[in-house]
C-alpha cells in the first residue's frame, strides 16, 4: 500500500544552517505517526515544509500520489492536509461554535458568502455540531473562546482543523500547557482520530507519545536518526543518547 503522505530527501536551509537535512518519511493512512526529538531538531520545520508554510531548499513532498512540493497552502488544505499550531490560534472574540462554523463554511463553500442557500447553511450548521460533539465541546459551544480553559482552546483548534475535512491531520504540540487530566483526554481523542485518518503528531510528552503512536520518527539536528514502533524506539540506544538519556526514557514504557 502506498503511503498517503511522504517526503523524499527533504531539506530546508536557513543561511548555512540545515534545519532539515535529507528527511525521507512515509506516513500510512489511519495511523498515528509521532515526530519527536530535542528542541531545534527540525520537527516544526518539517511540518511547515509539508504544509507549505516554508518553501523547501530541496527534495519533494508527495500527497495522495501527487507531488505537492510547490503547491500553495490553500490548495493543500483544500485537498485535506490540515494542521494545528504550537501557539493557540483561535478567534477569542467568537464562540467555539462560531470558530468551527466559519472553518466549515469556508471548506464547504469556498467562501463566506452572505447569501448562501438555506440548504448549504443548514448542512454547515449540522456539520459544526457534529464536529463539536466529536471533540467533546458541545456543552461549551456557545461560550466565548476567551472564557474557555487553555485545554479546551487547544481541543477547539483540533475541531477547527477537522472542519477542513482532513485526510491527514498534523498536530503541533497539542498537549502543551495541559493538565494531566486534559492530556489524557486529548490523547484519547488523537488515538481515536488515528483510526479514521492519518495523524502526524509533534509532541514532547513522551508518555503520551509512547501510549498512542503506531510508529515514531526521531529527528536530531535536522535528520532522522531512528524510526520504528514505540517498543523499538524505547530500546534504541542512539535515541536515548541523543534525546532523553536512559534513566529518563526507560520508565515511560512498560514492555512485555
Amino acid at each position: 500500500m502506498s503511503p498517503i503522505l511522504s517526503t523524499s530527501e527533504l531539506s530546508r536551509h536557513f543561511g548555512g544552517v540545515a534545519a532539515l537535512n535529507l528527511v525521507s518519511v512515509a506516513i500510512e493512512d489511519k495511523q498515528v505517526r509521532s515526530i519527536i526529538g530535542p528542541n531545534g531538531a527540525g520537527k516544526t520545520t518539517l511540518i511547515n515544509a509539508i504544509t507549505g508554510r516554508l518553501p523547501v531548499t530541496s527534495g519533494t513532498v508527495t500527497y495522495l500520489g501527487q507531488d505537492i512540493t510547490s503547491w500553495p497552502i490553500h490548495d493543500r488544505v483544500k485537498r485535506g492536509l490540515c494542521r494545528t499550531f504550537q501557539i493557540t490560534s483561535v478567534f477569542k472574540g467568537l464562540t467555539a461554535f462560531e470558530n468551527v462554523r466559519i472553518a466549515r463554511q469556508a471548506h464547504k463553500g469556498g467562501s463566506l458568502r452572505l447569501f448562501a442557500s438555506r440548504g448549504s447553511l443548514k448542512q454547515v450548521t449540522e456539520d459544526t455540531w457534529a464536529i463539536l460533539e466529536r471533540v467533546g465541546l458541545t456543552d461549551k459551544a456557545l461560550a466565548p473562546c476567551s472564557s474557555l480553559a487553555h485545554g479546551d482552546q487547544r481541543v477547539l483548534e483540533v475541531a477547527i482543523a477537522l472542519a477542513g475535512g482532513p485526510r491527514v491531520l498534523m498536530l503541533d504540540e497539542p498537549a502543551a500547557g495541559m493538565s494531566p487530566t486534559e492530556t489524557d483526554q486529548v490523547a484519547k481523542l488523537i488515538s481515536d482520530l488515528g483510526r479514521e485518518m492519518a495523524v502526524v503528531l509533534v509532541e514532547h510528552d513522551m508518555e503520551m507519545v509512547m501510549s498512542i503512536s503506531d510508529r515514531i520518527t526521531v529527528l536530531h539536528q535536522g535528520g532522522i536518526i531512528a524510526e520504528g514502533t514505540p517498543a523499538e524506539i524505547s530500546d534504541n540506544e542512539q535515541v536515548k543518547d541523543a534525546y532523553l538519556g536512559s534513566e529518563k526514557w526507560a520508565p515511560l514504557v512498560a514492555l512485555d
